[in-house]
């Protein structure tokens, strides 16, 4: 694959895997838009972020929204030191947990595996989806700097968005390493900003994103910065 700020190859996905990785991030794409603002994705993968699909499409969407709701039910007796107003979803199954605010509800994001979002306040959610991946540590992707770059800027960002990446962090918890960052994208008439966490494990690349709207950006941050900071891999279970 080319990398997109020089001419060297980067090998940091195989072809399938960022294909993937591209149908993932251009889900988020679609359905993060401001009211009225048109958006074109950089894929067609995807369609429309809402779909009335058939009866049983529909019964697959219902018994998404029951499993996770099951992992919310088992998640007081596996995750510990919740902080005040924040809960825990705890997947099990595939393998990862996380906090998110209290008062957030979920919902179905498409293509994402969970996701929570604010009763009242548009754009402000956190969503985990996941991608097979051969690699086993995020280190593998290459140089942190380089490798969050490229995603930003070739990946999570639709064309008539400008990115814009700030901090970012490794972190190691029982022997697995997560990088943290975040990052604005600008499009006319409005801007989200993001904390996004990317780990890989039981053979699989693990993306978690927090977002809110820009101008909301400044009283949010720690709050989601919890919320980032939280995501966690576990070994799957049966």
């Amino acid at each position: 694959m080319d990398n997109l700020t020089g001419g060297r190859q980067e090998h940091i996905f195989s072809s399938g895997e960022m294909a993937s990785l591209q149908n993932l991030i251009c889900s988020v794409s679609k359905q993060l838009v401001a009211p009225n603002c048109a958006v074109t994705s950089k894929l067609n993968a995807f369609p429309p972020s809402v779909v009335n699909a058939s009866s049983s499409e529909a019964s697959s969407d219902e018994k998404n929204v029951t499993r996770r709701r099951l992992a919310l039910l088992g998640a007081g007796a596996l995750a510990t030191e919740v902080p005040k107003n924040y809960k825990s979803y705890v997947d099990s199954k595939d393998g990862y947990s996380y906090l998110y605010p209290a008062d957030w509800r979920d919902f179905d994001f498409l293509g994402h595996d969970s996701a929570f979002k604010d009763r009242n306040v548009a754009l402000q959610c956190v969503r985990v989806g996941f991608i097979p991946t051969t690699k086993t540590d995020i280190r593998d992707l290459g140089p942190m700097d380089e490798a969050i770059f490229n995603l930003v800027n070739n990946v999570y960002a639709a064309p008539n968005q400008i990115p814009t990446v700030y901090d970012m962090q490794e972190r190691t918890v029982d022997g697995k390493n997560y990088w943290t960052f975040e990052y604005d994208l600008e499009a006319p008439g409005y801007g989200v900003s993001a904390f996004a966490t990317v780990a890989i494990g039981n053979g699989r690349y693990y993306t978690l994103i927090v977002t809110a709207n820009e101008r909301r950006w400044s009283r949010l941050r720690n709050r989601l910065k919890v919320v980032a900071d939280s995501f966690k891999l576990s070994d799957l279970t049966a």
